[in-house]
């Protein structure tokens, strides 16, 4: 019998706000040039909180500190011939200053803040739904405990090979 479970691609985002604007980074997609929040894919071995800070860090070449969990998303996504269902674990909080001389990952074209009427009035531009979304929850002022997830200690211990 195959292995064809359904599995969504576990991601996690930065909702970074400043002085009532957003940090944004603008990225080369196959669609082209699109916006998202600072946000990547979670890698084996890792907690939520520490891939958001990596993602935070490589993207904007700035230190990213969560505060509070801003919310568990889940959002389909077709493009193409692929049909993908993305699990965010967005946080919210606050950035440091940039890294002097730390370049942006591929392929993140630069970093934009934005206001909240310049993220609406983008939305033909967003990599997916869920920039916005983040958003306007963080503006709402949706907030959960870091605690709300919890990332076990086996989750740090090397696999066993069976």
């Amino acid at each position: 019998m195959g292995d064809d479970r359904w599995r969504p691609s576990v991601t996690v985002a930065a909702i970074i706000e400043q002085d009532g604007r957003y940090l944004l980074v603008e990225e080369r997609t196959p669609e082209g040039l699109r916006l998202n929040n600072p946000a990547g894919h979670l890698e084996p071995g890792e907690s939520p909180e520490q891939a958001v800070a990596r993602e935070a860090l490589e993207e904007t070449a700035q230190d990213f500190v969560p505060e509070a969990l801003l919310g568990v998303y889940l959002a389909r996504v077709r493009r193409g011939g692929e049909d993908i269902t993305y699990l965010r674990l967005a946080y919210c909080g606050r950035a440091g200053p940039r890294h002097a001389g730390r370049g942006l990952d591929e392929p993140i074209v630069r970093t934009l803040w934005m206001t909240p009427e310049e993220v609406r009035a983008s939305v033909p531009r967003h990599r997916s739904p869920l920039v916005l979304q983040c958003v306007e929850d963080h503006l709402a002022g949706r907030r959960h405990a870091l605690q709300a997830v919890v990332a076990h200690a086996s989750l740090f211990e090397p696999p066993t090979l069976g």
